[in-house]
Order: C-alpha cells, then structure tokens, then sequence
C-alpha cells in the first residue's frame, strides 16, 4: 500500500474557502477513485492557522496512478483550488503495518 500526504498552505484569509473546496470537490472525487483504501482531511490548528493536509493510503502504486496519472509524485492541484495555494508538498511512503483500535 501507498500512503500520500498532500499539506496545503493556504492565502492568507482563505482558510474557509479551501475549507469549502476540500470538503465539497476534494474529498468526494478523492473517494470515488477505485484502489482507495482510505482518506483523512485535517484543518487548520493554532499552531499552523494556514494548513490543511489529506492523508490517503492507496492499494497499490497503479492505483494511485490510475487518479493521478503518470505524474503522480506531483500533487493534483485543481484550476479551482490553485489560487488559494501559497505553497504545498507531497510525500509518499510503503505503508508496513496499520494498526487498529485494540
């Protein structure tokens, strides 16, 4: 399995817009793609008021490459969404183990 971490660092005064497009376009097209085995979006906290992230953990590398493309080291940054970027990364990692609630 593939884990990918996409942290997004918003304008500033544009949190409740990326709020709006992560819960309503994001999120929903992100889970409609086949070889999802899970996504978490996080908001903002006191510590970094400009910071989103969406963790997704994905079957296998094709896949994931099945939503991205070939491209798929590169994050999905929609014309949408684009403006409301300052900055953003992506990681991606072998997930080993997943543990759940005991």
């Amino acid at each position: 399995m593939i884990l990918r971490i996409f942290r997004a660092v918003v304008q500033e005064g544009q949190q409740a817009a990326f709020r709006d497009f992560i819960e309503n376009t994001a999120l929903p097209l992100t889970r409609r793609q086949d070889g999802l085995v899970s996504v978490t979006i996080s908001a903002p906290h006191a510590i970094s008021p400009n910071e989103f992230s969406m963790v997704s953990v994905w079957r296998d590398l094709d896949a994931l490459k099945a939503f991205t493309g070939e491209s798929w080291q590169e994050a999905v940054v929609l014309p949408e969404e684009a403006h409301l970027l300052a900055a953003s990364h992506l990681h991606h990692y072998e997930v080993l183990a997943t543990e759940g609630p005991a």
